[in-house]
């Protein structure tokens, strides 16, 4: 493919630290395994991977896990990280320069993750970004968009398909929150301002705390728990939370993204 004179979106900061993306990556390998597995070609992206490639290993090392033949391309729209990155390319693994765009030529990730980008964005560029992206997709593959902490505590990520967002997950460290709202400020870019009370992802914090609060009487058992607990009255409560204890053990929460669309 002739390299793209002008790749689509912006550099950003590109700050990350080993183990960051751990969350997202088990979500990967556990809820979306069976993508991996039947893809014809799977081919994953990590879109962004910042001044470092240190996550991108990790990807790539993580998502053989569940198939062995994955091949993984960083994407990276500043110049100058490319360069320094391919000091780590080996087979299954390159690093290119490009954006939204994905620049894998004919070949159709079935898989980009993309962290800690759009959050830099503005607003009003998201729904555009996610199209583009989600165009040079594999049948049925998946765009995630998601953001994080420094050291991959806290975690929010939206699922994007070539049909539109799919599904919203929260993933936080067993004990590292006081109230599971804490997740707020980590909220991808298209929800973080509508955190807001009459939006409904900032309803759906509201219930979770409620749920978390409802069961401090299992804190002396651990936070886990008392997670697990909270999960189970959010989800009889009427939340069409999806997946079942044995993610949510993870301190993973995942509903359809209709659950927390903005109004």
């Amino acid at each position: 493919m002739p390299a793209q004179s002008r790749p689509v979106g912006s550099i950003t900061r590109g700050t990350t630290n080993p183990n960051r993306l751990r969350r997202a990556d088990r979500y990967l390998t556990g809820v979306l395994a069976p993508l991996l597995r039947r893809a014809q070609d799977p081919l994953l992206v990590d879109l962004g991977f910042g001044a470092a490639p240190v996550t991108t290993v990790e990807l790539l090392q993580r998502a053989r896990t569940a198939r062995p033949d994955v091949e993984l391309v960083g994407v990276e729209i500043d110049p100058v990280r490319v360069d320094a990155a391919r000091i780590h390319t080996r087979p299954g693994l390159e690093f290119r320069r490009g954006g939204f765009e994905i620049p894998t030529g004919p070949r159709r990730p079935v898989f980009v993750r993309a962290f800690n980008v759009l959050r830099q964005y503005h607003v009003d560029e998201v729904p555009g970004a996610w199209e583009l992206a989600c165009s040079r997709l594999a049948p049925g593959g998946v765009v995630m968009d998601g953001t994080c902490d420094e050291i991959g505590r806290l975690a929010t990520w939206v699922c994007v398909t070539a049909d539109g967002p799919q599904t919203f997950t929260v993933s936080m460290r067993p004990g590292s929150y006081a109230l599971p709202s804490d997740v707020a400020a980590r909220l991808p870019k298209v929800l973080i301002h509508r955190n807001v009370a009459g939006e409904p992802v900032h309803e759906f914090l509201v219930a979770l705390d409620r749920a978390w609060s409802a069961n401090a009487a299992l804190s002396p058992f651990g936070p886990r728990r008392r997670w697990i607990a909270a999960c189970q009255d959010l989800k009889a409560g009427g939340w069409p939370v999806l997946h079942g204890p044995r993610r949510w053990r993870l301190g993973e929460l995942t509903v359809p993204w209709d659950a927390v669309a903005p109004s």
